[in-house]
């Protein structure tokens, strides 16, 4: 029967995550399978790929066939490659203690460029938050000075009213006087009344 290594759906909605297995080519796609050999999370960077190395060679050497998919992860993982310097090992090209040298240090190269990636990735995560973070402190202080200047603003305006109130009352104490001092002279004018004329003495005898 022909025998498939491919992908089987798991997870919610946008949020799915993969098992790799080995399945009856005719079975449907998250059906029954025959053996499962790793998992697939593409929903990290980098995308994290746990794989049981040797099931997949094994496999892969009994003639199962890998979906595009599922080879890519072979290849990654540097599941193809070692086919490759097996074959290379029976051809005679070189004995099997080189290829398994080469293919450690291919994976220790491997290895290093996906820890240097996700160094990468952290540095740059590290850098947006520090980007915005200055971002939101730029914005706190330009509001803190927004407030500061309205506040000073309506403190000024106070201080105008008030300064305006005092003109105006020092203004009218002055009317005050200037009026209390028109009616003072104006009191002082005014005529005594005239006295009785006393009677002549005599005038009535």
């Amino acid at each position: 029967m022909p025998v498939k290594m491919r992908l089987a759906r798991h997870g919610r909605k946008r949020y799915a995550y993969y098992h790799i297995v080995v399945a009856d080519g005719r079975a449907p796609r998250d059906g029954r399978y025959i053996e499962r050999i790793g998992t697939y999370n593409p929903n990290t960077n980098p995308a994290t790929i746990d794989l049981d190395f040797d099931k997949a060679y094994n496999w892969l050497l009994n003639g199962a066939q890998p979906t595009d998919t599922v080879k890519a992860i072979l290849s990654y993982k540097g599941v193809l490659y070692k086919k490759h310097l097996m074959g290379g090992v029976k051809k005679g090209a070189f004995s099997e203690e080189e290829a398994e040298k080469r293919l450690e240090k291919w994976l220790t190269e491997k290895e290093a460029q996906i820890q240097a990636k996700r160094d990468r990735l952290a540095g740059e995560e590290d850098a947006a938050i520090k980007k915005q973070f200055e971002a939101e402190t730029k914005l706190r202080e330009a509001k803190e000075a927004e407030i500061a200047a309205r506040n000073a603003e309506l403190a000024a305006e106070a201080e105008a009213a008030k300064a305006q109130e005092a003109a105006e009352a020092a203004e009218a104490a002055g009317e005050t006087e200037e009026a209390q001092a028109e009616e003072a002279p104006a009191a002082e004018e005014k005529p005594a009344e005239t006295e009785e004329a006393p009677k002549e003495e005599g005038a009535d005898s």
